[in-house]
């Protein structure tokens, strides 16, 4: 006798984690006043590494319209370019940018990932409703207004990040970066609170990207756009919702067809930490090198070894560097490494350079420099081993370090000092050092775009915080266009 069998098809209440998320992007949430502080620095810093990466083709062949010559009336502009496209491909663009040469914020726990990210959702959407509104005489956003945007979506996609770690499943971290645009841009766009859970649902139902292309053998440049497709996406999930298109209240829980039973193994999101503003309070600064975070504080070792060893490089016998477990899995590799953004996730490659330059650039993982025998004669050389106290402390709420330390051992049976460095210089713990810095590499990075005059325009606004505050996004945005397209050309 056969049983009839069929789904229960009754549309369950939404999933509680999208409620949560949902509750904390509608809120008037009041940040502190740190909180405010450091979301200026990290807009400048953000804005400064974008225009740092249009010096690079392998970056500004993927900017501007999809159709050659499109432009979109009262658009989103991209900064440090003279495009005005659609918010959804301006987040793209803008994404880009910002990610291109891995040197804006960071975040580091259970999953990792870097929060600064998501400006290219709430940069694009900012400018085209500031833009609108001014044009339809009604108060246009403020740059205010995008702070706020920026500590929710730090604080989304860092919380969860606390206690969920994507990447032991083989998935990206960019996920993060789409469910916190999505949830930001839907609310700027005028997203209900039963909006944001939907456009919430569809973000989820999109599963997750593969980390391949952050890893041997595979490494390559779509780790760079990767973030800014995913704030390209949410805006578009934003859109669509603020349309009338529907929600999926499961889009976690459903068995078997849910996030948590097609991805997570069947494991629950774990959101253990009320949502405020914690992650921006404690985000990290890259401010020395452009290097994948967990190596800051490896390269940091091999500058300070520099002198002790740049005229002796053939009297090396060994180089030993004690790190993280972290970075033993992301970044530790060997053999050859084969482009650019293979070689900004390699440890020994990093470690290499700032042994033998004393510094660490952008330009030091082009083809040019990486064709320098000796290089790859130092990463032979070197053996990386996991410090487990490296690793209970980076795991630490109270500590969250990035510890590396190195030491080089000679042939004639000497060595120079083990050198520790466990904070690197962007970290909480070193924020007072840190600022100054923060601020030349940001002017640094405009003069390569902008007159010096104007340069020391936008430097004194990034230093007045009520000013800055005040200014709407669209007037801003109008000091970041370049009429001249020589650097965007494709």
């Amino acid at each position: 006798m056969s049983t009839h069998i069929a789904d229960k098809n009754e549309r369950p209440a939404p999933d509680k984690e999208l409620v949560v998320l949902a509750d904390y992007a509608a809120s008037d949430f009041k940040p502190s006043e740190l909180a405010m502080t450091t979301a200026r620095h990290c807009f400048m810093d953000t804005l400064g590494c974008a225009m740092l990466a249009l010096q690079y083709p392998a970056c500004t062949k993927l900017l501007g319209p999809i159709v050659p010559g499109t432009v979109v009336p009262y658009g989103a502009r991209v900064p440090g370019t003279h495009y005005v496209l659609d918010p959804i491909l301006a987040a793209f663009n803008i994404g880009t940018l910002v990610r291109w040469l891995d040197f804006n914020d960071t975040w580091l726990a259970a999953e990792w990932g870097h929060p600064s990210d998501n400006l290219g959702a709430i940069l694009a959407v900012g400018d085209f409703l500031s833009r609108n509104k001014a044009l339809a005489g009604k108060k246009p956003l403020t740059v205010k207004d995008v702070f706020h945007a920026m500590i929710k979506a730090h604080e989304i996609q860092g919380i969860l990040a606390l206690e969920n770690g994507f990447n032991r499943l083989g998935f990206d971290h960019v996920l993060l970066v789409k469910i916190a645009s999505t949830a930001v841009a839907t609310h700027m766009l005028g997203g209900t609170h039963e909006q944001i859970i939907d456009a919430l649902s569809q973000a989820w139902l999109d599963g997750a990207a593969l980390r391949t292309y952050r890893h041997a053998p595979n490494t390559g440049s779509r780790k760079s756009w990767a973030a800014g497709d995913a704030t390209s996406r949410a805006v578009r999930l934003a859109w669509m919702t603020r349309q009338g298109e529907m929600g999926y209240p499961s889009a976690l829980t459903a068995k078997k067809w849910g996030f948590y039973d097609s991805i997570m193994q069947s494991k629950a999101l774990k959101i253990n930490r009320p949502l405020g503003d914690y992650v921006m309070e404690n985000v990290l600064f890259k401010i020395s090198y452009p290097a994948e975070f967990h190596a800051q504080t490896a390269v940091e070792c091999a500058v300070k070894l520099h002198p002790q060893i740049k005229d002796k490089l053939d009297q090396i016998e060994k180089i030993e560097l004690f790190t993280q477990e972290s970075a033993v899995r992301i970044i530790s590799k060997s053999g050859p490494l084969h482009n650019p953004a293979d070689r900004d996730h390699c440890l020994q490659y990093m470690a290499a350079i700032g042994l033998l330059f004393g510094k660490l650039t952008a330009n030091h993982y082009e083809n040019d420099i990486a064709a320098d025998a000796r290089i790859d004669k130092l990463r032979e050389k070197m053996h990386v081993y996991e410090d487990p106290q490296y690793t209970k402390d980076y795991l630490d709420p109270e500590k969250r370090s990035i510890a590396n330390a190195m030491q080089v051992f000679f042939k004639d049976g000497t060595s120079t000092d083990k050198v520790v460095i466990e904070y690197p210089i962007g970290h909480r713990r070193r924020r007072e050092e840190g600022i100054p810095h923060l601020y030349k590499k940001c002017e640094e990075n405009l003069s390569l775009q902008f007159a010096a005059e104007h340069v020391r325009e936008l430097m004194d606004l990034f230093d007045n915080q009520a000013a800055l505050e005040k200014m709407p996004v669209h007037e801003l945005m109008d000091k970041f266009v370049v009429h001249s397209t020589s650097a965007v050309e494709l």
